[in-house]
């Protein structure tokens, strides 16, 4: 008895192979919806105050004095740092002094002038000295007193980068302080350039930050830097913030831009569509058909046309089947 319980149990098996295969491959499924779709631009930026400017140092020096003033109101003109002035004012002892002595023979040389014991010549000369010594004297009182940082702007001091005894660089990153008013604020963010075409004035931007993973913050984008750069390939766009923006200065920022927006349209996974068609579930086949792409998102794809909302489609595609193969449905993902 056991050779044809055997034979029973093959026969059973290769009968049910044989079912599965002739009802088709398991695939997933999901249902077309109806829905919004939006077409974001992806960009990343820092969080900036309109009104703000940096102070810097025009000679590399060592600082002596620097406010500690960070959060403090400055006026413009305020002196905020002072950086190591004792070589340039020994040098400038040294021009006053030998002005003093010039100044002193021009005029003996004046007197004898007067009392023709001298040329006028001679005179003219002296006093071509003076006038050289004097701009030489208002020039090093200029490098001393650039030596003087002051505040460009009235604002407050946003941020002090140096400290006494530091020695202050003069390149584009060596700042020593920020000044500007807090608000209002903007993001300042760079773009990529195969998508700035797509951006415009007014557009919404939706932000994130790491630190604030609750609610939806917006901007809009302000204005677009007509020139981009050819080093990074980006543009530049300033978004300004509302003014009850929870957003600090400095932090940094990834930013979606929405460039179009469509509501109450037929949405499809964007894992469903291959070229410009999906397939459609139709009484256990696979059906190939063409459909009009619109708004194409991350996870969704507006279809103009082709397909109704509560259809039946694939998903994801699979390349393996073809036209109008018969298919098993695993349990519908749910979207």
């Amino acid at each position: 008895m056991r050779l044809p319980l055997i034979v029973l149990a093959v026969l059973a098996a290769g009968a049910g192979a044989y079912w599965l295969l002739a009802r088709g491959p398991a695939v997933q499924m999901a249902v077309a919806q109806t829905g919004n779709a939006a077409q974001v631009v992806y960009a990343t930026g820092v969080v900036e105050p309109l009104q703000w400017a940096k102070v810097t140092a025009l000679q590399r020096k060592r600082i002596i004095d620097i406010c500690k003033c960070e959060g403090r109101r400055v006026k413009k003109g305020e002196v905020v740092a002072r950086l190591d002035d004792a070589e340039e004012r020994a040098v400038l002892s040294e021009l006053e002094a030998r002005l003093e002595r010039l100044r002193a023979d021009a005029e003996r040389t004046k007197t004898l002038v007067e009392r023709n014991a001298m040329s006028r010549i001679s005179f003219e000369e002296k006093l071509t000295e003076v006038r050289e010594f004097e701009a030489r004297v208002a020039a090093q009182k200029d490098r001393i007193n650039d030596l003087e940082l002051k505040s460009p702007v009235d604002g407050i001091v946003l941020r002090r980068d140096g400290e006494v005894g530091e020695v202050a660089g003069t390149g584009v990153n060596d700042v020593l302080l920020w000044v500007g008013q807090p608000t209002p604020l903007r993001v300042v963010a760079e773009i990529n350039e195969e998508d700035i075409g797509k951006v415009a004035e007014g557009q919404k931007a939706l932000l994130r930050d790491d630190g604030f993973d609750d609610g939806v913050l917006e901007a809009k984008v302000q204005s677009l830097t007509p020139k981009g750069d050819p080093k990074t390939k980006t543009f530049r766009a300033y978004l300004a913030l509302p003014s009850d923006t929870p957003l600090m200065i400095g932090m940094s920022i990834e930013a979606n831009i929405i460039v179009r927006e469509a509501s109450g349209v037929t949405l499809v996974p964007a894992d469903a569509i291959d070229d410009g068609k999906i397939q459609v579930v139709e009484d256990g086949r696979a059906i190939h058909r063409a459909v009009d792409i619109g708004i194409r998102g991350s996870r969704m794809v507006e279809i103009r046309s082709g397909l109704d909302a509560g259809e039946e489609v694939l998903s994801p595609w699979r390349g393996d089947l073809k036209d109008g193969a018969r298919i098993r449905l695993a349990p519908a993902a749910q979207q």
